[in-house]
């Protein structure tokens, strides 16, 4: 039995798309004699069921940040914006300044720079003359040697 007609009145009562109506074949009887919206409406729940609309799948996008928490994913091809709008200019020069100054003191805890020199490299430091850590111990090294 065709019941093409009963299903598109159906979709647009419920405003709802054709794929979203599902008709109960064991009453097709009572669906066939159906033909106002309000004989439709009726047999909504038992004859007619009104399926709920397929949402956004959020799977894929909690499975990345998964992988992002545990530091993968964050190379140069999946970087997006430039370099200073994903971390600032002055927060890579806290970072880099902190650094050194945590290296600083621990060569100076252990005694291995005098106060003289360290006051001097800590400086430096604040001037921007090291760029990194290990730029750092390679001063430190062939000073020390001299």
């Amino acid at each position: 039995m065709d019941l093409f007609n009963q299903k598109e009145l159906a979709a647009r009562t419920f405003k709802v798309g054709k794929k979203r109506i599902k008709l109960n074949p064991d009453k097709q009887d009572k669906l066939k004699d159906a033909i106002t919206r309000f004989d439709l409406r009726k047999l909504k729940g038992t004859a007619i069921t009104v399926k709920n609309k397929k949402g956004v799948s959020t799977v894929r996008a909690n499975k990345l940040k998964e992988q992002k928490k545990k530091g993968r994913k964050k190379g140069a091809g999946n970087k997006k914006g430039p370099k200073y709008s994903r971390i600032s200019r002055k927060q890579l020069w806290i970072n880099k300044v902190r650094t050194q100054r945590k290296l600083l003191k621990e060569l100076k805890d252990k005694s291995i720079l005098s106060k003289e020199i360290y006051r001097k490299i800590y400086n430096m430091i604040s001037g921007g003359f090291f760029r990194s850590r290990a730029h750092l111990k390679l001063y430190i090294t062939t000073r020390l040697e001299k």
